[in-house]
């Protein structure tokens, strides 16, 4: 079969190269070095994709999208607005919401709480808080005095299923459904009376400041009537491509002064902390596969000097230059492109079974490495994409493609009639 020459010559000096003391070592430590990079990036990119998609799917899935609140008043018949938010191509559902400020007591403790009084059967269009009650029914919102509590409220406070709390928030300027602090004693708070009927466990900080409400409890708490609402709170298909959609559903409601939240206020930090890793660990990495990289011209260098008779020989047969430099570039390749193949497979495999792999060596060292108390999940999530690995391994090979030039550059500087004249 055909072969170039330059290809026919590379591979007849790796062959010679294999067993060669201290220049096989090298080749060798070059290879694992880049093989290991680029499995070790792989699995980091793997693992952020993973946290980003935990994001979306999990913690934005109770966390609403967007809120469209009104700076101004109630916003009017709530249910025909709800309709006409909906009929925007990107928004999945929209529900009416009414947010309250205060604290819940039982006895002599005091919990501060954010309260949300919602639809019960509209809100699990755009939350999926119901999902995750553990005790009580969700649907139990339908009666005015009930209450869902979190479990970490439920816990500040000692309460279960059945007890009752006192709501205490800050007194309403009549008809304007507007909270006012009148002055900072008891006497400016109004107190209402709730009976816990559901007690949701989600993990982190949400169980530990939210509880839900009926509608009509919190248009009454608001002097509204009952086609009256504070807000409307959305869902939709690209959470990252929220403030656009949010912008374009407000305008839609442009009649009404609304403050426009996303999850990016609240939740943003996250998002961001997650980009921050990925871009710092990808720089790391790669600097890694550069080193590896780099580690092939200590090899080519000492491949030109145990071979400089046999250039000598090639350029007086008429070797042109380009031909010596691609036969040693073809050299230091085969290293980077065995080291990115088998990292690249590696990777893979390891970032597929990442959670599980991180839950067998939690179980063996019985250690959390994520807690479900503190983080928005309690696993190592990885989610492997087809182009964060052909970036990893065509940054790989052209590292290597780099590395390999000035040593067969310096190839080409042989002068045969000095060399062969010391032989």
């Amino acid at each position: 079969m055909f072969r170039p020459v330059s290809v026919f010559l590379a591979t007849r000096y790796i062959g010679n190269r294999q067993g060669k003391g201290f220049a096989s070592f090298i080749s060798a430590s070059s290879t694992i070095g880049i093989a290991l990079g680029v499995m070790i990036l792989i699995m980091v990119l793997s693992a952020m994709n993973g946290f980003e998609r935990a994001l979306a799917q999990h913690l934005l899935s109770v966390v609403p999208h967007s809120e469209l609140i009104s700076g101004r008043g109630p916003v009017n018949q709530w249910q025909s607005n709800v309709q006409k938010v909906q009929q925007h191509p990107d928004v999945v559902a929209a529900a009416p919401v009414i947010k309250l400020q205060g604290m819940m007591q039982k006895r002599d403790q005091l919990k501060g709480v954010e309260v949300r009084a919602v639809d019960p059967v509209l809100e699990q269009s755009v939350s999926s808080i119901a999902s995750y009650l553990t005790q009580g029914t969700w649907l139990s919102l339908y009666q005015a005095n009930h209450v869902v509590l979190g479990a970490g409220v439920a816990k500040k406070l000692g309460v279960t299923l059945g007890d009752t709390v006192q709501m205490l928030i800050p007194k309403i300027a009549q008809g304007q459904g507007q909270q006012v602090n009148i002055n900072r004693n008891l006497s400016a708070l109004a107190k209402y009376n709730f009976t816990v009927s559901g007690i949701f466990n989600f993990g982190g900080e949400i169980d530990n400041s939210q509880a839900y409400i009926s509608l009509a409890k919190g248009q009454e708490i608001f002097g509204y009537d009952d086609d009256q609402v504070q807000g409307i709170r959305l869902r939709v298909h690209d959470v990252f491509n929220i403030q656009k959609i949010t912008n374009e559903a407000g305008y839609i409601l442009r009649d009404y002064y609304l403050y426009l939240y996303n999850w990016t206020r609240t939740q943003g930090h996250l998002y961001n902390d997650i980009q921050l890793v990925r871009m710092v660990m990808f720089i790391v990495l790669v600097l890694v596969i550069a080193v590896a990289s780099f580690n092939i011209v200590s090899t080519l260098i000492m491949a030109v000097n145990e071979k400089r008779g046999d250039i000598a020989i090639l350029k007086t047969m008429g070797a042109s230059s380009s031909l010596i430099m691609s036969t040693f570039m073809l050299q230091g390749i085969v290293n980077g492109v065995l080291g990115s193949v088998v990292g690249g497979g590696l990777g893979v495999y390891l970032a597929n079974n990442l959670t599980e792999f991180s839950q067998a060596l939690e179980h063996l060292l019985g250690v959390k490495f994520l807690s479900g108390d503190i983080y928005f999940i309690d696993f190592l999530p990885s989610y492997v994409k087809q182009v964060d690995v052909i970036i990893t391994i065509m940054t790989a090979l052209v590292l290597t493609l780099v590395a390999t030039i000035y040593p067969a550059w310096q190839a080409t500087k042989v002068e045969p009639a000095q060399v062969l004249g010391q032989i």
